[in-house]
C-alpha cells in the first residue's frame, strides 16, 4: 500500500473540516451582521420588492374592474328582466287604460298563482289575408 492512498483522503477530509469551521465560527457571524444591518435600514425590503408589488396591484386592479363591470352588467340585466316578469305590470297598465275586464282577469290570475304563466304567454296576432274571397262585412251590421 502506498502512502498516497491515505494522505490524499486525509488531506481532503482536513480541508472539509477547515471550511466547516470557518463557516461555523467566522462566516456565519459575518453574514448575520450584514443581514441585521440591512434589516435596520428603513424600507429596504419595500424598495427591493416594489416592482413585484406594482405588478400585483395592476393585475388586481384589472381583475377587480372586470369583475365590477360584469357584476353591474348582470345586475342591470336581471333587474330589467325582473321588471318585465312582474305580474303587477299588466294590472297597472289595465288600470291606467281603464280596461276593467283585463284588470279583473289579471287580478284573478295573480291570486290563483297564474300571473307568471300568463305573463309568458304571447297572444298570436292574426295575419291579414289578402285573398279575394275574404268577406268584407255583413250587411246591416256596423
Amino acid at each position: 500500500m502506498e502512502l498516497t492512498q491515505f494522505v490524499i483522503p486525509a488531506f481532503v477530509a482536513l480541508e472539509i473540516l477547515i471550511i466547516l469551521a470557518l463557516y461555523r465560527f467566522i462566516l456565519r457571524d459575518w453574514i448575520i451582521q450584514k443581514w441585521e444591518a440591512k434589516m435596520d435600514e428603513e424600507g429596504w425590503l419595500v424598495i427591493r420588492l416594489e416592482p413585484v408589488i406594482d405588478e400585483i396591484e395592476d393585475r388586481m386592479h384589472e381583475k377587480l374592474q372586470a369583475f365590477q363591470d360584469s357584476f353591474f352588467g348582470s345586475v342591470g340585466a336581471m333587474t330589467k328582466k325582473a321588471q318585465s316578469i312582474d305580474p303587477m305590470n299588466k294590472i297597472r297598465k289595465a288600470a291606467a287604460n281603464n280596461d276593467w275586464t283585463s284588470l279583473m282577469v289579471e287580478y284573478a290570475a295573480n291570486k290563483a298563482g297564474l300571473g307568471g304563466v300568463l305573463g309568458n304567454i304571447k297572444p298570436e296576432i292574426p295575419q291579414k289575408e289578402t285573398s279575394p274571397t275574404q268577406i268584407k262585412g255583413v250587411k246591416g251590421l256596423k
